[in-house]
């Protein structure tokens, strides 16, 4: 008896060594959340390539610009004539002649009944819309990255449990085979502690197998392999109420603020469509040179006018521009209602799984600490006979759930927590104050938003900085 309480003692030892492993963080570990999440903007091709896209659209504000300013043309061609008579017996060919043509054309729209204005405005608009697009995006691969870091710790902690759990069966096994030797129970109690390690050992593979799926997921994210973490991530500040979190994300929310981007373009558009059915003038100017280059022959001429411009028929197709314009503005207004009450729901889902989180988190502590006690009592009461292995075992399975549950539900937590941030529209490298270069989206709008030439000098500078990027 007195081996058997030395070895339920032991038993005792690494059950509470298993709690102290999976509730304590580790101090080897060096990558923290903020690492993870630097590695993951610094990293991202779903942000690159958004952040391609929204370069491409700054480029068609330049264009909208562009039709401002006069457009140039010149040709220049060149081309032998023959000329000659005959008879039906015979044809005969002049020497010919060479001509060199040279031309220079203006066109210079004055007045389009602001057209060109309304394109502008629209442009400008969905410029904003995509940089807010692209903060949505940048919330997403954030909280990507925050789910894959904490779903990491979460499988190392359960494979360090399992692997626990795996060792403390294998004592209650050597313990129940010792007590079977000695007559005290039956082979009946052997298979029972036989049968709860074959199914540790398929628990602590599952287990495994969830640990590489997540690391995984975490290098797909991250940009790299998750060797070292630092322990679960502090929780951010919370909001004061459910209240004040739907106030600033209706307010501030990335997506909010693209949909109210995208309306306004909208209407622009509308004014553009209007704006075709007026008439438009514009100034035109040609000038040309023909030189006759078998001779000295050569002539000149320059012309310069006025030219007024207006499409008054078109199968129909004019009208129905516009009310296509005007459908799909009703359709961005619709798609704003649509994203803020999306918005709303979004805090409401993540304000309401932080509660619960906290509130599982807080209960699994005590049922932890209250199935430690049924487990100790148990098997105290099994080395005096009062209690079977079948018991022992059941209470063993008890502790091991509410392990399991509590590390469930700190990570729960914390994902909520983070959750709600992107919500509120928080979740960004820029209000998480993460040390990064933050991409800046109007540095290349500023170069380019006058539309410079390829010839002038913030052209050449535009084509340095392109290289730079390597984007040529």
């Amino acid at each position: 008896m007195g081996m058997l309480g030395a070895g339920k003692r032991l038993r005792r030892g690494l059950v509470a060594a298993a709690a102290a492993v999976i509730l304590a963080a580790p101090a080897a570990r060096a990558d923290n959340l903020a690492d993870a999440l630097i590695s993951a903007y610094n990293t991202s091709g779903l942000l690159e390539q958004n952040r391609a896209l929204l370069r491409a659209i700054d480029e068609d504000y330049a264009l909208s610009v562009s039709a401002l300013r006069p457009i140039i043309d010149y040709t220049v061609s060149m081309g032998r004539s023959y000329s000659g008579s005959g008879t039906n017996n015979a044809t005969s060919l002049s020497r010919g002649s060479t001509a060199l043509t040279a031309r220079l054309s203006l066109s210079w729209t004055i007045l389009d009944a602001g057209e060109r204005f309304y394109g502008i405005e629209q442009a400008r608009e969905t410029v904003l819309a995509t940089r807010q697009d692209l903060l949505a995006i940048e919330q997403q691969v954030l909280f990507r990255a925050t789910a894959a870091y904490v779903n990491v710790l979460l499988q190392n902690d359960n494979v360090a449990l399992q692997r626990n759990n795996l060792r403390v069966l294998g004592e209650e096994l050597r313990a129940a085979q010792d007590r079977f030797d000695v007559g005290e129970v039956t082979r009946t109690d052997v298979a029972l502690a036989e049968a709860r390690v074959a199914a540790a050992r398929s628990n602590l593979s599952t287990a495994q197998g969830q640990l590489m799926t997540a690391q995984a997921e975490y290098q797909a994210v991250i940009g790299r392999r998750a060797l070292n973490l630092h322990g679960q991530p502090r929780l951010p500040a919370m909001p004061k109420s459910l209240e004040a979190a739907v106030q600033l994300a209706v307010r501030t929310h990335p997506s909010v603020l693209a949909a109210q981007h995208k309306v306004k373009a909208a209407e622009h558009a509308v004014a553009v469509a209007n704006s075709k059915l007026r008439p438009s003038l514009s100034i035109v100017a040609d000038t040309s040179y023909s030189d006759d280059m078998t001779s000295s022959d050569f002539d000149k001429s320059a012309s310069v006018g006025l030219q007024l411009k207006q499409r008054i028929y078109q199968g129909g197709g004019i009208a129905a521009s516009v009310r296509r314009v005007m459908a799909s503005r009703d359709a961005t207004r619709g798609a704003l209602i649509t994203t803020q009450r999306d918005v709303v729901q979004g805090v409401n889902d993540a304000y309401v799984r932080l509660q619960v989180a906290r509130a599982a988190f807080a209960a699994s502590i005590e049922q932890v600490r209250a199935s430690q006690v049924a487990f100790d009592g148990i098997r105290e009461e099994a080395t005096l006979g009062a209690r079977t292995t079948l018991d022992v075992l059941a209470a063993e399975q008890e502790l091991q759930n509410a392990q399991t549950a509590q590390i469930s539900a700190r990570a729960e937590e914390s994902v909520a927590a983070y959750q709600l941030l992107a919500a509120q529209g928080l979740l960004t490298a820029e209000k998480l104050g993460l040390k990064v270069a933050l991409y800046d989206p109007e540095a290349y709008y500023n170069m380019v938003k006058k539309a410079p030439a390829a010839v002038s000098r913030q052209g050449k500078e535009l084509d340095r900085v392109l290289k730079r990027l390597g984007k040529e």
